[in-house]
């Protein structure tokens, strides 16, 4: 894989993830309302795709809900704002085990195969969306996430059945051994589309030396993102972009602008646009991002 910087990087806001932020910070979109409006305000910055969640609208919870995330994406389009919508596909994979008892599991549980992960992209057909390449001990304590290979195997199947375009997460080393794997047998299409996922707690570490590392392993032709979390978040960019990659920001991985100022997902992309404008490249318009990542036509 080459090292030369990127010039026309596609920049993706992951605007309200799955995790426990909602307390922390006002500005993590929770309704399906809050989120539109967040992704067309990332949109409006520049961002050239937006990575949706939903949430409970009542406790801010994560869902899987159906209607939620076709209420978000109708609420987009219907504005009329163009921007790549990418919807996470990785919810129904977690699994707390009890200290006591390993075989019972523990409330936070939400453990489906993987087709059952699924219906909503079955519905919307978004233009991507998320595969999480492996399981992986998430966190301290006793939470995995749990992605195995026959559930893998089967969902990139259906998604490419779909005609959508996989992000496949990648977390650790192994898990890229195995999404080239699929690549291998045919279940992911060229150009396959990698996001290289640091500093979560514990997968890789945000180390510039293990993400050359990962991408030295990339497919030829592989088309690859990179984020890291907290104030390493805007770092990343800049170690993305310089490595030959495109790049992510937003609230699922950081609340703030700078320390001590809490942000919104139109300004940590404001903040990107203009770090990836100062090293001498610039951002993909959605429809640039389109034509490299070979993603369907909107009238399709």
């Amino acid at each position: 894989m080459s090292d030369t910087m990127n010039n026309n990087v596609i920049l993706t806001t992951a605007l309200t993830g799955a995790g426990d932020t909602v307390g922390r910070s006002e500005h993590v979109p929770v309704t399906p309302a809050q989120i539109a409006a967040s992704a067309v305000e990332a949109a409006e910055a520049g961002a050239s795709v937006v990575h949706i969640h939903v949430r409970d609208p009542e406790t801010g919870a994560p869902s899987r809900e159906n209607a939620l995330y076709c209420e978000v994406v109708d609420r987009i389009r219907q504005t009329g704002v163009d921007v790549v919508v990418n919807l996470t596909a990785g919810m129904g994979g977690d699994l707390v085990i009890g200290q006591e008892d390993p075989l019972k599991f523990e409330e936070g549980t939400d453990l489906v195969n993987g087709l059952d992960r699924l219906p909503h992209v079955e519905q919307i057909l978004p233009d991507i969306c998320t595969l999480d390449c492996g399981s992986i001990n998430f966190g301290d304590g006793s939470s995995v996430y749990i992605s195995t290979p026959d559930m893998l195997r089967a969902g990139a199947k259906r998604i490419q059945e779909l005609g959508v375009r996989p992000e496949l997460e990648i977390f650790d080393t192994g898990q890229l051994r195995f999404a080239k794997q699929m690549h291998a047998e045919g279940l992911i299409d060229d150009p396959s589309l990698f996001q290289l996922c640091t500093g979560i707690p514990y997968g890789a570490p945000s180390d510039p030396a293990v993400l050359q590392s990962m991408v030295n392993m990339l497919p030829e032709g592989a088309q690859w993102a990179s984020f890291s979390i907290g104030r390493k978040q805007m770092p990343w960019v800049a170690q993305s972009v310089l490595m030959g990659g495109h790049a992510r920001v937003g609230l699922e991985d950081n609340l703030y602008l700078r320390k001590g100022v809490k942000a919104t997902n139109g300004q940590l992309t404001e903040k990107a646009v203009n770090l990836i404008e100062q090293l001498g490249a610039r951002v993909a318009t959605p429809d640039e991002a389109r034509k490299q990542l070979n993603l369907r036509s909107l009238n399709a």
